[in-house]
């Protein structure tokens, strides 16, 4: 099978700040987090706009919240904020 039609998620890439909201979470919200990014790496278009800013995407679940923007093409997902309870 082709590479491209293997079905595998996007790249996804911290900015600064949400790689420094990272390193401070805990095992189980890192967990939590990792779990949450493979649901948006694999559908970033499903994932509704930010209520103030078009380009950018907001993934809530009950205790989870990421922030990104994806390439036109969605391979690359840029996460600019992160929170897990």
């Amino acid at each position: 099978m082709p590479k491209h039609s293997r079905g595998r998620g996007a790249r996804i890439v911290f900015l600064p700040p949400a790689d420094a909201q990272v390193e401070l979470l805990s095992p189980y919200q890192a967990e939590r987090l990792d779990l949450v990014l493979e649901r948006i790496a694999a559908a970033p278009d499903a994932v509704k706009p930010h209520a103030t800013a078009s380009a950018l995407r907001d993934y809530q679940q009950a205790d989870a919240r990421v922030i990104f923007y994806a390439t036109a093409l969605g391979s690359i997902i840029i996460v600019t904020y992160v929170e897990v309870d």
